[in-house]
């Protein structure tokens, strides 16, 4: 006898892998999203350095070619007419704004100043700073030595990023030295600086939209794969926790068998050792009714001992038939056939309680492999249930219908009908509704439908009273 140990694996102990999984997500979206803002702010950052490199080459190319202009169409003239260079003088400031204005024009520049040696803004695009001290700074300072510089100022601030508030302005500042050509000449005389601010906000702007891009769309990319995970991972809980009930149900119906073996067993070996004797009762009961009668007619003690030996006998028998481990004999016939001659032999009884038969069956119906013994014990329990279901009289109908799988069987009355409780045990070993009887009939019909590898169910009809259900698969399909 095999024994098995109730499963203790619950649906918490189930799913703990996908919880495991959920948490090394959540560990590796949180590092992926310091790597992704990490990866952004390098990326911004390099292109932020290139922008300004770039804009410093272009400030120094432009420096150059300013330096070509004035020397050769400003200064050079001038030193030929022998003329000194005074800025203050109209004409020649006019003359000189026109060059550099001719010069940057369709260019991104904002300003352009001069300064003179002595840190002075000789000239500029905005006229207003013409004649400042003192503004160049360091940045002059580097320029009067021969050093070109360059200088980046932001607005940035923390309420600048809000919508509705005007964009930071962002601006570089280039300083260069200002020579007597050619300036490829490093003892070339240095006769003042250029300034050139150029206005770079819109391609900074650019390049904040795009880090700001980058990062949102990495943090939604990532959003999107943890809730894809997620339905993923809660799927796979819920698969898991049908296979964990699954499994409980399957050792539930373990156990269960175990306990009807057992109990088989010990059913099959009582009822033989209650048979034999039960056997020698009877046979003395019906000895004793002969001689009691010829005694005293009247006296109906012996006649009474003998049939309360037949419905134990019965009793007895049914407890065999459940114990017995059913194999079906198959050979081909008519379903209809075997439910005719359970109709033909219930005929009186029928008509007795007043119950009409109705009938659905299919002219020429094809023969059907099945042990014809065990099926009519099975109707023929399923309807004396239906009979007694019905005392005041009634109909019980017979369906019968045949599928490219099996057949499908359908008996039902117009009783009073059952309770869901009592719907859920019907076929349960020794649950029975009588007040007589073993509760073994219609788990003894369970059993003989199963051991064709088939299917019985009891519902509550929509009209009323209960209908039973039965599905036979054919011959090459069952499982027995």
């Amino acid at each position: 006898m095999f024994s098995f140990k109730k499963s203790n694996i619950g649906s918490s102990e189930a799913v703990k892998p996908f919880k495991l999984v959920k948490y090394f997500f959540l560990t590796s979206f949180i590092v992926m999203l310091i790597f992704a803002i990490s990866l952004t702010l390098i990326i911004t950052q390099r292109s932020k350095v290139a922008l300004l490199k770039k804009t410093e080459d272009f400030a120094i190319l432009l420096a150059e070619n300013l330096n070509h202009q004035a020397f050769f169409n400003f200064i050079l003239p001038m030193a030929i007419q022998r003329k000194e260079v005074r800025l203050r003088d109209p004409k020649q400031f006019k003359q000189l704004d026109m060059l550099i204005r001719n010069t940057i024009y369709s260019f991104k520049i904002e300003k352009v100043n001069m300064y003179d040696p002595r840190n002075t803004i000789a000239y500029s695009t905005d006229q207003a700073l013409v004649g400042k001290k003192g503004w160049g700074g360091e940045d002059f300072k580097k320029a009067m030595a021969g050093k070109y510089s360059s200088r980046f100022i932001s607005e940035d601030g923390l309420l600048k990023i809000f919508p509705g508030r005007k964009a930071p302005s962002r601006k570089l500042i280039t300083t260069i030295p200002f020579r007597v050509e050619p300036i490829s000449k490093p003892s070339s005389q240095i006769l003042g600086v250029f300034e050139i601010i150029q206005d770079i906000s819109q391609d900074y702007e650019s390049i904040i939209r795009d880090q700001y891009l980058i990062f949102l769309t990495s943090i939604g990319l990532m959003a999107l794969m943890f809730l894809i995970l997620l339905v993923i991972v809660k799927r796979g809980e819920t698969i898991i926790e049908r296979r964990a009930e699954e499994q409980r149900r399957l050792v539930d119906k373990l156990h269960q068998a175990e306990r009807m073996a057992t109990l088989g067993e010990m059913i099959a070996s009582v009822s033989h050792e209650i048979k034999n004797p039960l056997g020698i009762i009877r046979s003395t009961a019906d000895l004793l009714e002969k001689k009691v009668f010829q005694v005293d007619p009247q006296n109906q003690f012996a006649s009474i001992i003998r049939e309360e030996a037949d419905r134990l006998n019965r009793v007895v028998t049914e407890f065999l038939d459940f114990a017995r481990p059913l194999v079906p004999r198959t050979q081909p016939v008519r379903l209809e056939s075997i439910l005719e001659k359970n109709l033909h032999i219930l005929e009186m009884e029928l008509a007795q309680h007043a119950i009409t038969v109705r009938t659905d069956f299919l002219p020429d119906s094809p023969p059907f492999s099945v042990d014809q013994d065990l099926l009519y014990r099975a109707f023929l329990n399923i309807l004396l249930n239906a009979v007694q279901a019905m005392v005041d009289g009634g109909t019980i109908g017979i369906k019968i219908r045949y599928t490219p799988q099996g057949a499908d069987i359908e008996i039902k009355d117009s009783g009073a009908g059952l309770s869901e409780e009592q719907l859920a045990k019907a076929f349960k070993p020794f649950f029975t509704t009588k007040e007589k009887g073993s509760g073994l009939g219609l788990a003894i019909v369970k059993n003989i439908i199963e051991a064709h590898g088939g299917t019985i169910r009891m519902v509550n009809a929509d009209a009323g009273g209960t209908s039973v259900k039965i599905t036979l698969p054919r011959e090459g399909s069952r499982k027995i």
